[in-house]
Parts: structure tokens; sequence; C-alpha cells
């Protein structure tokens, strides 16, 4: 069973996400975003970046990040934490968001599972997914899609670049969300992905 790290930027919504109920579990070390530098990485088989981590402070890390994957680890970067500006081969392409488009009236987004037979994806739905968009990726050959749309793609895996290590990456921000206490379907989104992560 992996052992699971986290780093914690310091926000109210990493608290929540990373070391209360129901999810504190699905973490076995929390690292704070300042002591990552002196931290050794290799300890982790996964490091999970919660969502809006500051990328200012993501991408002095980018050497020992890399690393990190090189060696075997695999790393997981939520939404907006932009890795298009800190990783080199992402494409990224931010879109307007519509908060409001279930109360509007307006079409909202249609998420689709493009590998169930993933482990991360293995209780994920299409309505855990969807609450609301801010881009989409534009996957290279070695960047596998797990969600996607119409558009583009919400979440990929590249076993490829970094191997023997691997790179998850999303645009969807649940835990922003769930740590502000707002949008179920984000809660729903963790609820199915955290405890799979000890699976990878």
């Amino acid at each position: 069973m992996s052992f699971v790290g986290a780093i914690d930027g310091g926000t109210y919504f990493h608290h929540r996400t990373l070391t209360e109920a129901p999810f504190e579990t699905c973490f076995d070390e929390i690292v704070y975003i300042g002591d990552v530098a002196q931290t050794d990485l290799s300890r982790f088989d996964i490091l999970f970046l919660p969502c809006r981590l500051n990328s200012l402070l993501i991408a002095p890390l980018k050497g020992q990040l890399v690393a990190y994957m090189q060696g075997g680890g695999t790393l997981i970067v939520m939404g907006e934490i932009f890795p298009d500006r800190w990783l080199d081969g992402i494409e990224f392409t931010p879109c307007q968001t519509n908060f409001w488009w279930w109360i509007t009236g307006e079409k909202g987004p249609a998420p689709r599972i493009a590998n169930p037979s993933h482990a991360l994806m293995k209780n994920m739905t299409a309505s855990a997914a969807t609450w609301h968009l801010h881009g989409h990726f534009a996957p290279k050959p070695e960047q596998e899609a797990l969600i996607e749309d119409d558009i583009g793609v919400l979440m990929f895996e590249d076993r490829q670049s970094y191997a023997p290590g691997r790179l998850i990456a999303t645009s969807l921000d649940p835990c922003y969300h769930h740590g502000s206490h707002f949008m179920p379907a984000a809660t729903q989104f963790l609820e199915a992905l955290l405890p799979q992560l000890r699976e990878l």
C-alpha cells in the first residue's frame, strides 16, 4: 500500500481537506510548502498537491519535483496550480468560468470519464466531476486522458515523460470547494479520488 504525502499551502481549504474528516486518513504525512525544499520526497510513493497552491512557490521546486518523479514517485497536481507554468510539455487553455449555470438555466459542463478502468477513476462519476471549469489541457500522445469533455481534457496521466514515475494533473479544483463548504459535487469528487491514492 502506497505511502502518501501532501503539501500544505497554509490555507483554510487545504487544512480542511488534508487534516479534517473525512479525508485526513488518506494522507500519511503533511509537509508545509515552505519546508518542501528541505524535505526528502523520495519516501513518498504519492505526493499530492492540493488545489490552488501558489504556483510562484511551486515553480522554484521544479527540479526537486521532477527528480522525485524520475526517481519513481507519483506527483498528483490538482486544479489552479498551473503546471504548464512550471513543468515542460503541458498545454493548458483557460476558459471563462460560469459559476452559476445551474441557477441561470445555461448549459453546464459535461465531463465524462475517459478511462474508467484507471485506479483513480474506479469510483468516479461524471456527476462528481461536474461543478464548473477553469480550463482544458490539450494532451500530448504521452498524456492519457482520465476525464475529458468535448473541448479538451480535464485530468490526465503521463507515465512516460518522468518514468519510472508519473504525473497526474487536473484542472478541477475540488479541494478549494470542499474546504470552502461550497459545491457538494467537489466533495463527492474527493470521496471517489482520495481513498484510491493508496491503490496507485
